[in-house]
């Protein structure tokens, strides 16, 4: 789709759905939820939850998914630009730099590539959400994979009849506008709505970007029983960004300027989505997902002199050449998910069973394009491999609700999965793989009191390995394993219509970790394991007169690489037992402490991220390694938002916020440099109901 013609899509859009708007009425669509929507959803759950609702969203008001996931118990960013254009999502010391953790939007994965490639290179954008469910724990063997960390489900926005429009502006020329438009059928069974967002900015660092973000949805009930939704999206973005950072000198003076300034990260992302809900009978649900989804992401990145490097002290940056590389990816996926719900009294008791079945393929094209800078995006193609991925996925779980108080869930998910590997200029590289994996269950809930909730589980979990992992760039099948973890857990939840609390206990024994091998090429092989344990705790109360308190912490003592870890000859690698994973700070605490007075709600809300090592050797001063990455170990930091909104009328709402109070200078992340986290920034905005 042509970034100008999305305009005029979105004007005959709303043409057509403000003919039929009608009361403001929301219509709930069909949709696989990782949660559910009540509290007594939460409780059936044998697994720590976190809900970011609606209000919380408006309280926050993030820039980015990443913003808004920041207070999560348990969850870690990596910040590398405040728009969060790529996701790097860390769980319960697993690295944020890693990719373990299930992404989903309205039960839909996420990530461009879940066996195939990087799952960063795509995060969806925070304007069109409505909530975000977390889930850890047993309860995450519903879905899969990558549910080692546990599961993430963005909600999206379903239809309001009516038409609202949203805008906001802030620090560095940010500049967003939201059209937010819905409308039904005089009978109220058919309905549809839309969320479009345009927004552009010069970007922190002069890291600008130009973002398009549309979805529409539509729904309509067929029957008395059955109820039909589709949503489609589109995204696209221009933004310049790079694995380029900053040297430390130039971060320790304060240096604010774009590190590779003609580096661009191009993204675009469709999706479309079917989802069929089925009311069989009072005992019996059956709910069909069918999706589509294709992603590109071309990175055009300028090669280095010879020298690499130009100046010195606080004017050093690097040397850029005039040549340049496009590492052009495109992804496809088509999938569908289906699952009976079935209530029935087996066993002398009540039961709550659920049947799954999941078919995926997914493709991607990997293309490398040599060009220079008199012609930046076109040239000479150097790479095509072609790969692709069919999976097949069984899951059956069944809650035995014991008696009032007691509930037990069992659950078994099965996973196969064939990956092929086609290089496209040698066709003597090609090679495939197969691997199957079992994964078993069990979680438990206990009412100790009407106030509170005693649960634990312990499961499998498995990663796969990736197709460029899998199989080398000669074709040879690497024979890997999944990577896997046994995970732990035991937590204590409830409270009442003044407090609410939870506290959970939890450790993952991690193994065949995909590490390099020594064999020679872009060879990986399985060695070494990780543990993790911790423990996480949040606590909300409301102390009157328009004061409420929300805070959490988690604390993880433990997350270390366990014993020798080997290349594939048999050289021990120079990571000792011990050492701590990267991107996994020991803790982690967030307090938002909120204030409502007639139409007017404020909030300050701090974040502490606690030091972190960015490599597995746990080298503590920062530097350039022999492969041009930076290293180092990152200082623990602090940081405080304020932000407020007023309800003029119904109609009328004005909201703003400012972000890093303290203008608090931190490393956010390492890579090819440093990644300086986002300085004191404003931003005012306000939304208009028709």
């Amino acid at each position: 789709m042509q970034r100008k013609t999305i305009p005029l899509m979105i004007a005959s859009i709303c043409a057509g759905l403000t003919q039929t708007a009608y009361a403001d009425t929301a219509k709930k669509l069909p949709a696989i939820d990782v949660v559910g929507q009540t509290q007594s959803d939460i409780a059936k759950q044998p697994a720590s939850v976190s809900i970011v609702t609606k209000e919380d969203l408006q309280t926050i008001q993030p820039m980015s998914t990443e913003d808004a996931l920041r207070g999560v118990p348990g969850i870690v960013i990596k910040r590398e630009e405040e728009s969060g254009v790529v996701a790097n999502i860390g769980m319960r010391g697993l690295s944020a730099a890693d990719y373990k953790t299930l992404i989903l939007e309205d039960g839909v994965p996420v990530a461009p590539g879940l066996f195939v490639g990087n799952g960063r290179y795509y995060n969806p954008r925070i304007q069109r959400m409505e909530g975000i469910e977390v889930l850890k724990g047993a309860a995450s063997l519903r879905y899969g994979p990558s549910t080692i960390g546990g599961v993430i489900n963005y909600q999206t926005k379903n239809p309001e009849d009516g038409v609202s429009v949203t805008g906001r502006v802030g620090s560095w020329g940010y500049k967003e506008s939201t059209i937010e438009a819905g409308g039904s059928n005089p009978s109220g069974d058919a309905y549809a709505g839309l969320v479009y967002t345009k927004a552009d900015s010069d970007g922190f660092m002069d890291k600008d970007y130009k973002m398009n973000d549309l979805m529409v949805k539509a729904g309509m009930q067929i029957g008395n029983d059955q109820m039909l939704g589709v949503k489609f999206t589109h995204y696209d973005n221009e933004a310049n960004i790079s694995y380029r950072g900053l040297f430390l000198d130039a971060f320790n003076a304060g240096k604010k300027f774009n590190p590779a300034p003609d580096d661009y990260f191009l993204t675009a992302h469709d999706a479309f989505n079917i989802n069929h809900e089925w009311d069989i009978n009072s005992n019996m649900t059956l709910n069909t997902l069918v999706y589509w989804s294709q992603v590109y992401r071309d990175y055009w990145r300028y090669d280095l002199t010879a020298g690499k490097t130009t100046g010195t002290g606080i004017d050093k940056q690097w040397d850029f050449a005039d040549t340049l590389n496009g590492n052009n990816r495109s992804f496809e996926r088509k999938g569908i998910d289906s699952r009976l719900n079935i209530t029935h009294n087996s066993f002398g008791m009540t039961n709550e069973s659920e049947i799954g079945v999941r078919v995926m393929n997914e493709t991607m094209n990997d293309r490398k394009v040599a060009a220079t800078r008199a012609n930046p995006r076109s040239g000479t193609l150097t790479k095509e491999i072609n790969q692709s991925a069919d999976s097949f996925a069984l899951f059956a779980q069944n809650r035995f609700i014991v008696n009032d108080q007691l509930a037990i869930t069992a659950g078994l998910r099965a996973e196969n999965y064939t990956q092929k590997t086609v290089n496209e200029l040698d066709q003597t590289k090609n090679g495939d793989t197969s691997n199957t994996e079992l994964m078993p269950g069990v979680g438990v809930t206990y009412q100790i009191t009407p106030k509170a909730q005693l649960f634990g589980g312990i499961y499998k979990a498995f990663a796969p390995a990736q197709n460029a992992d899998a199989i080398s760039n000669t074709g040879v099948d690497q024979e890997l394993e999944a990577e896997r973890s046994t995970n732990i857990e035991l937590g204590l939840r409830g409270g009442n219509a003044k407090q609410s609390y939870e506290i959970t206990a939890f450790q993952m024994d991690f193994e065949n970790q995909v590490i390099p091998s020594n064999s020679g090429g872009y060879v990986k092989a399985n060695g070494g394991k990780t543990l993790h344990q911790g423990l996480e705790a949040a606590f909300g109360v409301d102390m009157g007169a328009g004061f409420s308190l929300d805070a959490n912490a988690t604390y993880i003592p433990t997350a270390k690489f366990v014993g020798n870890r080997y290349k594939s000859d048999g050289v021990t690698l120079d990571i000792a037992d011990g050492n701590r994973v990267t991107y996994s700070p020991e803790l982690v605490a967030n307090i938002k402490l909120g204030y409502q007075s007639g139409a007017l709600k404020t909030a300050l809300i701090a974040n502490y991220i606690g030091s972190q090592y960015t490599d597995p050797q746990n080298t503590t001063d920062i530097a350039e390694n022999t492969s041009g990455f930076f290293t180092g170990k990152i200082d623990a930091y602090n940081t405080f938002d304020v932000t407020a909104n007023y309800a003029v009328n119904k109609q009328f709402n004005v909201f703003g916020a400012v972000k890093n109070l303290t203008d608090e200078r931190y490393i956010g992340s390492l890579r090819q440099g440093i990644y300086a986290g986002p300085e004191r920034s404003f931003e005012l905005g306000a939304k208009y109901t028709f």
